[in-house]
């Protein structure tokens, strides 16, 4: 007896509609849970951390909760948001107009810049299917060409932002529990507590960007599009596997 319909339509099954969400969505998914998890452990480590710190101070140690709202546990995670977005803005811009033979990370040669109308599909050469925005020739066609990395810029200066207003904040604690004055937003922005917390991951940002762009030069990963094909020339440039 066939289960088809009344319509004529054929319905898909939930467990193929689960199953074909995840294989679409899984780049997506598998990083946003491991963030979720890599977060939730930082958590729980900094919690019993933090308390160490205060039963070695004499102080009583504080709950999961109050920790979490803590300034911080919230001066140690947005100080490393800030370098993550801060190297994918500073990546997305500069490959618009640096280039580097032999890198998959970057693009040809010969298309330094922002490239022509009709390459990137925009204006009058959008496609049918192309965004709304992408077809327009005023402040919209301008703003949505250059959206990725504004975004990406704005996120960095605001988790910047935060960091600085949660790192005050942890940083005049401890100046409290040792007995001494607090300092403003402004002194602390050009301390040596806020510059060192920003460049130790500044500097790990960037040499993994370096790293990555210099060694797929010379080093394969089959089957991702981050390297080469297996037997792509080492002077190949902008080609993904």
């Amino acid at each position: 007896m066939s289960t088809e319909p009344a319509s004529g339509k054929q319905t898909t099954a939930p467990g193929h509609r689960a199953g074909r969400f995840l294989h679409h969505n899984g780049l997506g998914l598998f990083f946003l849970i491991g963030f979720l998890l890599a977060l939730a452990g930082q958590a729980v480590a900094g919690h019993a951390d933090f308390n160490n710190q205060l039963v070695s101070d004499g102080m009583a140690p504080i709950s999961f909760g109050a920790y979490l709202t803590s300034s911080d546990f919230a001066v140690d995670v947005t100080e490393n948001w800030q370098s993550e977005y801060l190297q994918f803005f500073l990546f997305i811009f500069a490959t618009v107009w640096l280039v580097q033979r032999g890198s998959p990370e970057s693009k040809e040669l010969h298309k330094a810049g922002t490239e022509s109308d009709k390459e990137q599909m925009v204006g009058a050469h959008a496609k049918e299917d192309s965004p709304r925005w992408a077809a327009a020739t005023d402040w919209r066609g301008f703003l949505y060409s250059r959206s990725l990395g504004l975004v990406m810029g704005v996120v960095f200066l605001l988790s910047w932002l935060a960091q600085s207003v949660a790192g005050v904040a942890a940083y005049n604690e401890q100046q409290l529990r040792g007995l001494q004055a607090p300092i403003s937003w402004a002194q602390y922005i050009s301390s040596a507590d806020f510059w060192s917390r920003t460049l130790q991951n500044w500097q790990s940002e960037l040499l993994a960007v370096a790293s990555m762009a210099i060694l797929a030069i010379f080093l394969r990963q089959r089957g991702s599009p981050e390297s080469k094909p297996v037997g792509a020339p080492h002077s190949a440039t902008g080609v993904e596997g």
